[in-house]
């Protein structure tokens, strides 16, 4: 779907709902809650993602890596983050 139709059914689903205030309250709502996810999220440029590659491969290469020998352990870590 390109971004064109989906502007256009956005707009219908709007025209749907137009006469109900509380629906468009929420739908207001919504799209701020989108448009804050959409503000925080940071993109990195390719030559960022690959260095933080490079650094990732020479801490385990210095043994700095975490490593698990079953599942619990690393859910455990993971829930420590």
């Amino acid at each position: 779907m390109t971004a064109i139709q989906m502007n256009a059914e956005l707009l219908r689903n709007m025209s749907i709902i137009a006469d109900d205030e509380n629906l468009l309250k929420r739908a207001a709502r919504y799209l701020r809650k989108l448009v804050a996810e959409k503000e925080d999220q940071t993109l990195m440029t390719k030559e960022e993602f690959f260095a933080r590659i490079d650094k990732a491969e020479q801490e385990i290469a210095e043994g700095k890596g975490v490593t698990f020998t079953n599942k619990e352990d690393m859910n455990a870590w993971l829930n420590s983050l």
